[in-house]
């Protein structure tokens, strides 16, 4: 390779130092808090080095890897040939981003070009990475790699004598040879489809061990912690979930116990070459570090904004009416009920429109589609004058007045692959401009192929760039396929569940679960849960002493305020007592929810079960203070003991909401109390002297 000359990008305005370097082939990458490098070879792979973690001191690689990563699929072939590199600064690929430094490493030949995308936040200890291969036919050239396990026979051999054998691999996303010995690998498996699928998230644990057959793991998100430091290592594909990605990999972490070898692979990439974002992140300080350390890289792909995320969203389809009622008659007693109960947003699902979809009340008179929009209506998502004569401009403005904001129900056309994307984005900025709406529903979405996937994303980034990041999408995972939890991580939240008590498929405990269960791997600020009008259907839980009627009003909405919460129901049917016990405890988490939102949110107790004591801690950032929120189900015993060990010194509690009490005894230990079952209590501790 022709020799590079060294080049240093850094940012002055981007705290923490964070730089990206190439010099004498050496690719380097990193901030005050960790530094990775790369040999950059004639061919133009990388092949890992290093990976220091400053903050524990720790070097993460036994040994230099001789396995290159990133590697391109088998979609695209490159020459072997001598390639030239070159690095240049980038912006931010999305305006909703926090400051990073973003570099492109460009490894160009005559027949073939790797492009390598990097970016360094400076909170963060891992380097976010993007392969794009552009090559013509012929085989990719890496290092001879130790194979798989050979077939047991019972016959006792030497392990290292016996793995001599040797295959190349293509298709990886990084490859590195681990440095310690007793490492506790976990497998994180989500499913999505909600509308099918209620148990969300399973983990599958392996203490590694040099006698274990290699693994080879599907999924998204997994960990590596050394189990006597609490030290570790994330590794995330931002992808959809692997059944759901138009172009399949084989696996997507290979990890040998023999010799710590793990290899994080498939990029997803078609004839384009373009593979997905990754990240190797570092972390320390165990699962309270861990969920630190991803609940923060999230919220740097979205940064929390308190103005804009973590609303209390009201959606009118939750009562099952689906567009019957919608009208401007109808959303004006909305509006005014919204207000008596605290809603930041009002939003009309699907029924606003001209057009009627295969959902739509209107669909036996006049059909339906679900899409191909703009070919069964032209005019489809113009606002529907028989309903709203007046426009939707009245009914906004009187949300604004209120101190509300005005959302609407939207599904990109799936035809032809997103061919109508523009239009698509089109119509959503005219609404933004126009009328000032700033809060859309994403529903409808199928994703068939990579072409789809990437004309999807294109409409995602031009509304977010050009409305300067203020439209927030909810992006509904109930159905279909679609990019799930991490496929868009910067597009907005995430539209967990459809459930109705028409249906018996609306239980609080179960909705409590969700929450509990996804947050230690999605930022909890990122999912939009919802809790409904528990007077609604009694009759469908006769006998059941966890139907939604069991509980207060304001229960049901503690359930979700440590997500970001759905009132999915029509405000206007409510019963009184939502406003008389909702509504006051609403008021008491917008004036923290920023804190709330702010900090770490962690999941304590059990699991939520219908009986459990279970609940959330949002830990600050300095670990000075944190509020926790404490649920007693259907549990026989009215006190419950938690450990505080991230709260250093004295600390005082401070009652915001809910029955019972909290104590804190010994040491770092608190008690909380709570007389009677299905309530809850939400408290703040903190310092109570300066240290």
């Amino acid at each position: 390779m022709p020799e590079s000359k060294p080049m240093v990008l850094t940012a002055a305005a981007v705290p923490d130092g964070c730089f990206i370097t190439l010099s004498d082939n050496r690719l380097t990458a990193g901030n005050r808090q960790f530094r990775r490098t790369w040999r950059v070879a004639p061919n133009g792979l990388l092949y890992a080095e290093s990976f220091h973690d400053a903050v524990g001191d720790l070097e993460w690689l036994l040994a230099a890897s001789k396995q290159p990563a990133p590697t391109p699929s088998s979609e695209v072939a490159l020459p072997e040939e001598t390639r030239s590199a070159t690095l240049r600064l980038l912006p931010k690929p999305s305006v909703v981003e926090a400051d990073s430094v973003c570099a492109e490493l460009t490894v160009a030949g005559k027949e073939g070009t790797l492009r390598y995308f990097l970016q360094v936040f400076p909170n963060c200890r891992g380097v976010r990475m993007r392969l794009t291969a552009e090559g013509s036919a012929g085989s990719v050239e890496t290092a001879e790699a130790v194979s798989g396990d050979a077939t047991p026979t019972g016959i006792e051999t030497d392990p290292v004598r016996e793995t001599g054998r040797k295959n190349a691999e293509t298709d990886t996303l990084d490859a590195l040879t681990l440095a310690p010995l007793h490492l506790r690998l976990t497998q994180i498996a989500l499913q999505d489809q909600t509308d099918h699928h209620n148990e969300l998230v399973f983990e599958t644990e392996w203490l590694l061990h040099t006698c274990e057959k290699t693994l080879q793991l599907s999924g998204s998100l997994f960990y590596v912690e050394d189990v006597l430091t609490g030290a570790g290592l994330i590794f995330l594909k931002e992808a959809p979930l692997p059944y759901a990605r138009p172009v399949p990999s084989a696996y997507d972490l290979q990890v040998r116990g023999l010799d710590r070898r793990v290899t994080f692979a498939g990029n997803g990439a078609d004839a384009t070459g373009e593979g997905y974002p990754f990240i190797t992140l570092a972390y320390d300080g165990g699962k309270t570090g861990r969920i630190e350390a991803i609940q923060k890289y999230q919220r740097c792909l979205r940064p929390y904004g308190p103005a804009r995320d973590g609303m209390l969203v009201s959606n009118t389809w939750g009562d099952r009416n689906r567009d019957e009622r919608i009208a401007a008659a109808f959303m004006e007693k909305e509006i005014e009920a919204g207000a008596r109960l605290g809603v930041d947003v009002i939003q009309i699902d699907d029924g606003w429109e001209v057009g009627a979809t295969s959902n739509s009340v209107r669909a036996k008179d006049i059909g339906g589609v679900w899409e191909g929009y703009y070919a069964a209506w032209d005019n489809f998502w113009s606002v529907n004058p028989e309903r709203f004569p007046h426009g939707l401009e009245p009914l906004i403005a009187t949300a604004r007045d209120k101190g509300m904001r005005f959302g609407l129900w939207f599904g990109p056309d799936s035809s032809g692959d997103f061919e109508n994307w523009r239009r698509d984005a089109d119509t959503i900025l005219r609404l933004h401009r126009e009328l000032g709406i700033d809060y859309i529903k994403i529903d409808g979405v199928k994703v068939r192929t990579k072409i789809g996937e990437r004309h999807l994303r294109a409409f995602f980034d031009r509304v977010l760039n050009e409305s300067d990041g203020n439209i927030v999408f909810d992006l509904d995972v109930t159905a279909e396929v679609r990019p799930a939890y991490f496929g868009m991580i910067n597009v907005g939240p995430l539209f967990v569940e459809n459930r109705y008590t028409d249906w018996r498929r609306y239980w609080p405990h179960q909705t409590l679960r969700c929450l509990w269960k996804l947050a230690p791997h999605v930022d909890p600020v990122r999912l939009r849960l919802e809790f409904l009008n528990h007077a609604r259907n009694p009759e469908q839980y006769e006998g059941d002493p966890l139907a939604p009627s069991a509980y207060r009003s304001d229960y049901l909405f503690a359930t979700v305020m440590f997500a970001s919460p759905l009132g999915w129901f029509e405000v206007a049917n409510l019963p009184e007592s939502y406003f008389t016990d909702a509504a006051p405890l609403i008021a008491i988490w917008k004036a923290h929810r920023e804190a709330i939102f702010s900090g770490t949110i962690l999941p304590i107790g059990d699991a939520p079960d219908g009986v459990a004591w279970t609940g959330f801690a949002s830990v600050a950032s300095d670990k000075k203070s944190a509020y926790l929120l404490v649920f007693r189900e259907a549990s026989p015993t009215a006190k419950w003991q938690i450990d505080l060990p991230f709260l250093p010194g004295r600390t005082e509690v401070s009652t915001l909401a809910g029955d019972g009490s909290a104590t804190l005894l010994q040491g770092q230990r608190l008690e909380v109390t709570i007389p009677e079952s299905h309530r809850f209590l939400f408290v703040r501790v903190g310092l109570a002297t300066a240290e």
